[in-house]
């Protein structure tokens, strides 16, 4: 199974699973690694006063989202326990409130790799000028640098892994 019909079967599985009153709004964002499961959920709009400032508004969200949160704890709890015995992988919560993104708590994994001078000097760059604290954060400031400017290249290139396992499903059995 791809990551792709895996990630179909999670978020079918959490769709159906979240209390109604939860995904009423939007149908929840599911995102899923071979670590961790996310879920974004989408929090209806807020009603702000004609003359409330930035400032209170994005403070009347941040209350919002500290209220969900809080009120939705334990069932969260519940669900995430369920879906990681399910499906093998932990799962982290976030809302969505107008353009505000907020996850509450999720996995920072550590990735192995090999880089060579140039590619270090990449990040040593980044860290002397201070837009990194280390080599670590310097990396991870350049993936999602590049994920968030790839997502059209990064949808396609998922969408041919998707065609090359359909195909390879199809193949006759020489076992046979």
């Amino acid at each position: 199974m791809t990551n792709t019909s895996k990630a179909a079967v999670v978020t079918a599985w959490f769709v159906e699973r979240l209390p109604v009153e939860w995904t009423a709004t939007a149908a929840p964002e599911v995102a899923v690694d071979r670590e961790e499961i996310t879920v974004v959920l989408a929090l209806p709009g807020l009603e702000p006063a004609p003359e409330a400032s930035d400032a209170e508004q994005a403070e009347a969200a941040a209350g919002r989202i500290a209220r969900f949160r809080a009120d939705t704890r334990e069932r969260r709890i519940d669900i995430a326990r369920e879906a990681e015995h399910r499906f093998g992988r932990k799962v982290a919560w976030g809302v969505a409130l107008g353009e505000r993104r907020e996850l509450f708590t999720h996995l920072a994994v550590p990735v192995m790799t090999r880089l060579r001078q140039p590619e270090r000097q990449v990040l040593d760059t980044l860290v002397e000028a201070g837009v990194a604290r280390s080599r670590a954060h310097a990396l991870a400031w350049c993936v999602r640098l590049v994920g968030d400017n790839a997502q059209s290249w990064l949808s396609d290139l998922r969408e041919a892994m998707e065609h090359v396992e359909k195909v390879r499903s199809q193949a006759p059995n020489p076992q046979a």
